[in-house]
Order: structure tokens, then sequence, then C-alpha cells
């Protein structure tokens, strides 16, 4: 027998942000199969007893709060006010963090120097790590020469996202922004890290590191990308 599984990306209405009063209860009667807001109540449940917790109930709130000061209602409607790097800096203050760790891939390095200077002059101190740190031969995990990107006759230093992460474990920062890791490379840093962490921006290196690019394009150009013919 099929079972349904979650899948909110194919919802063909929006009923769990819904336009009601706020005495008002939203109804789920009409969702489709496939609404976790139907198959896994009991799941959400166990969820939102993680929020009983203090620390996260308060982390949480910050994070709603910091949400609603990036709009601002003006006479024409509501419009966005706040970038993602301001964003990150006022969350990083309501929390109280002092300390921020920054993880970035050695290819934005003229951004990571950019980033540190503004977190710096905003009163943070910086602690950063670059992904190619310790100079570890590609050939230590089992890479090929041939698969190294400059060429087998070359030293090319392995990306190290473990060692990233312990060292920003080890200065025991507050907060971790996470900037540019490659697919893969950012999934173990991520496994690794200890500490709070957020996302300032990923690779991509075809778009100028925004991958929404592509998906914007995935009815035109990029229509490979959709198992079609390529325009």
């Amino acid at each position: 027998m099929h079972k349904e599984k979650p899948q909110c990306a194919k919802c063909p209405q929006v009923l769990c942000d819904p336009e009601i009063a706020v005495e008002q209860k939203p109804s789920f009667e009409k969702a489709p199969r496939f609404c976790p807001s139907k198959l896994k109540q009991d799941v959400i449940q166990r969820a939102l007893h993680e929020y009983d917790k203090e620390n996260i109930r308060e982390f949480a709130r910050l994070a709603s709060v910091q949400e609603f000061q990036c709009y601002e209602h003006v006479p024409g409607g509501i419009r966005t006010k706040i970038p993602r790097i301001e964003e990150t800096i006022q969350f990083a203050q309501k929390n109280g963090f002092s300390k921020l760790g920054l993880a970035f891939c050695i290819g934005l390095s003229g951004e990571a120097r950019m980033v540190t200077e503004i977190f710096e002059n905003n009163g943070f101190e910086v602690v950063s790590v670059c992904c190619k740190v310790g100079a570890t031969p590609k050939e230590s995990i089992g890479i090929k020469k041939e698969e190294k990107i400059s060429g087998p006759e070359w030293h090319e230093s392995m990306c190290n996202p473990i060692a990233q992460a312990e060292i920003l474990n080890s200065e025991k920062v507050d907060f971790v922004v996470l900037m540019g890791l490659c697919v893969g490379h950012d999934t173990l840093f991520i496994k690794y890290c200890k500490m709070p962490i957020t996302v300032l921006a990923v690779k991509d290196r075809v778009t100028g590191h925004n991958p929404l690019a592509a998906v914007y394009l995935s009815h035109s150009y990029y229509e490979r990308l959709r198992g079609k013919a390529t325009v």
C-alpha cells in the first residue's frame, strides 16, 4: 500500500499560514493528503515541546523578532528593508553574542575579508578559518592525480571542513557564519560544528553565488535541469 509522504513543495494552497483573524484557528480539513500538518501531528507536537526549554524558546523568539524587523509598513503596504549581512549582525547582537566564527571557502577570501571588517566594525571579535586549513594533500582522502583541478603534477590541498569546525569549536565562538563552502563540504562542517550556525552565502561558481538564478531560469536557459532539451 502506498504511504503518503510530506510534500509541502507541491501544495496548491497555503493553509499553514492563512490570512485569518488572530482569534480564528487554522483548519487543515481541505489540506491535501500529503500535508505534514495532517500526517505528522505527533512529530509536530514533540517538536513543540522542545520550545519549552528556556534557551531554545528564547532563541526562537529572538529569531522571530528578527524576522519581523526585516520588514516595515509603508503607505503602499509592507516592504523589506534589511539585507542578510545586517540581519546576521542584528540577530547576533540580540543574543548577546560577541565572538563570531567565520568558516569560508578560500575562493571567497576577498569577501571573507570584507565580512570580517563589517563584523569587527560592529563590535564583534571574529575568528576565521578557510577551507584549505592544514594544506593537506587531496591524495590523503583517496583523490587520484587525474582528479585534481590544477592537474596531476601540482599539489592541491583538500578542503577540510572537519578541521574548520573543530578549530571554531576549540575557540568556543558564540555563533558561526558559514560562507561559500562546497556542496558536501558544508554538510561535513554542519555535522561536526557544535556551535549555532547561520549561512551568509552558498557557493555557486557560475551565478556569482546566487544558486536560485539557475532555478529561476529552469524553464528557459537552464531547462536541462528539468530533464528537457537545452534551449
